[in-house]
């Protein structure tokens, strides 16, 4: 590994926020033609990271890196450090060297395909980019990382797919300590570890069809042998019912209880609730606009007159540009804040064992569909692409939902059937 630049203007994020504000990047140099730039971008804004290319042939050239870590710690996928910086600027150069035909191209390693999976995944705007190469680190480089995929085998990966699905489910751990796992001691949890082993094993065949599709490696016949298992993707949906949705509501501390709360009368992801300003909600209307949702696209939840309500109460006095939902002391809800609290709060009420957040949004969506609410309203109201995954978890909950589709959809053949002959005797 190559010894990184030093810059006393951009080591530090004290010395960047230093900085003036100023569209031109501050560059350094790492080598000739080669340079990593700092774009500061104002007050309160984390600045971005840039890699410039110069060659005489093809001019400049300029790649973006990823956002620096000026207001949040650096996680190697979306917020990076200066160092970090110069690591994906040193693969994007040499991929222009290959480009160019400046040096041959290497033997690929795992680490290298992903590496390659990422920086597309990233470039194409994927949405879940942290969970993506938290995955790949956990999962796929402790393994194979330094294996060359030309040499990996049918055996090689069916073997490491299998083992992955036969290791205990890792769990939320201190930093830097034990590392705290689960035995899959009952049948669906057994089902669950095969699941998600079937989850890596795309994401790995993802990395290596587009190395293939790039020329890097020359077959893929290895992983296209490798199958993933069969009928575990049904996992039973579970929710609350209206009982232990009061039990639950009732044992939350004030700011935790408006959260639940507004997740059980709208469905809405833990994401969506914090990040809901005032303007999102039309009570008017009775609508409540979720601006980006998991599929990238917004979408509209119906106010029942119990949300309406609450966000009635909720907005009142709340600046335009604030958040609606907030922590006790006024920060924002950020990732994983509601572990904790969420877990406390089910072991006060009695709600065992204690569930995640997105049961609150299965628990609304199994509501409506006991209701005999159609499939296709509760899609709309989740937001989900398609009615057919709102079938798949729910439809069996709906009273009557499958003989009414089936009755529907058969409708009548035309037989002339004979009239009975029979009278039913009353009792």
């Amino acid at each position: 590994m190559p010894r990184k630049a030093r810059d006393e203007r951009l080591d530090t994020r004290t010395a960047r926020l230093r900085l003036p504000v100023r569209r031109e990047p501050y560059f350094r140099n790492i080598q000739e033609g080669r340079a990593i730039g700092y774009r500061r971008l104002g007050s309160g804004k984390a600045g971005t990271w840039i890699a410039r290319h110069y060659d005489p042939a093809t001019g400049r050239r300029y790649q973006s890196l990823g956002i620096a870590d000026d207001l949040l710690d650096a996680d190697g996928a979306d917020t990076l450090t200066f160092a970090q910086a110069q690591d994906r600027a040193a693969a994007w150069f040499q991929e222009l060297a290959m480009q160019d035909g400046k040096v041959a191209a290497r033997p690929l390693t795992v680490r290298a395909a992903v590496d390659l999976y990422l920086a597309d995944y990233a470039a194409r705007g994927g949405k879940a980019l942290g969970y993506v190469t938290t995955t790949f680190n956990a999962h796929v480089l402790p393994k194979l990382g330094n294996k060359l995929v030309a040499a990996l085998t049918p055996d090689a990966i069916r073997r490491w797919h299998h083992a992955l699905a036969a290791a205990p489910a890792r769990m939320r751990s201190a930093e830097g300590g034990k590392r705290n796992v689960r035995e899959a001691t009952s049948q669906d949890a057994q089902r669950a570890r095969r699941a998600t082993a079937n989850g890596v094993l795309v994401l790995l065949k993802a990395a290596f069809n587009l190395a293939f599709r790039e020329g890097r490696v020359a077959s893929d016949a290895a992983w296209r042998r490798v199958r993933s298992f069969q009928k575990v993707g049904a996992a039973r949906v579970r929710y609350l019912t209206d009982a232990e949705s009061v039990r639950l509501v009732n044992a939350c501390p004030s700011d935790l209880r408006a959260l639940v709360t507004a997740a059980l009368l709208t469905g809405c992801r833990y994401a969506e609730l914090a990040a809901l300003r005032p303007g999102d909600i039309d009570l008017g209307a009775g609508v409540l606009t979720v601006r980006v949702s998991k599929s990238g696209r917004p979408r509209g939840a119906i106010l029942t007159g119990e949300a309406a309500t609450l966000f009635r109460g909720l907005v009142a006095g709340v600046a335009a540009d604030a958040l609606v939902l907030t922590r006790a002391d006024g920060s924002a809800w950020g990732k994983s804040y509601q572990h904790r609290p969420l877990r406390e709060a089910c072991h006060a009420a009695g709600i065992t064992p204690a569930i995640g957040f997105h049961v609150l949004r299965h628990s609304h969506a199994s509501r409506l569909a006991q209701r005999g609410v159609p499939m296709a309203v509760i899609a709309a109201q989740l937001g989900h692409s398609s009615v057919k995954i709102t079938e798949q978890h729910y439809a069996h909950l709906a009273p009557g939902y499958v003989a009414e589709t089936i009755r529907n959809a058969f409708g009548d053949l035309g037989f002339a059937l004979p009239e009975a002959t029979v009278v039913a005797l009353r009792g």
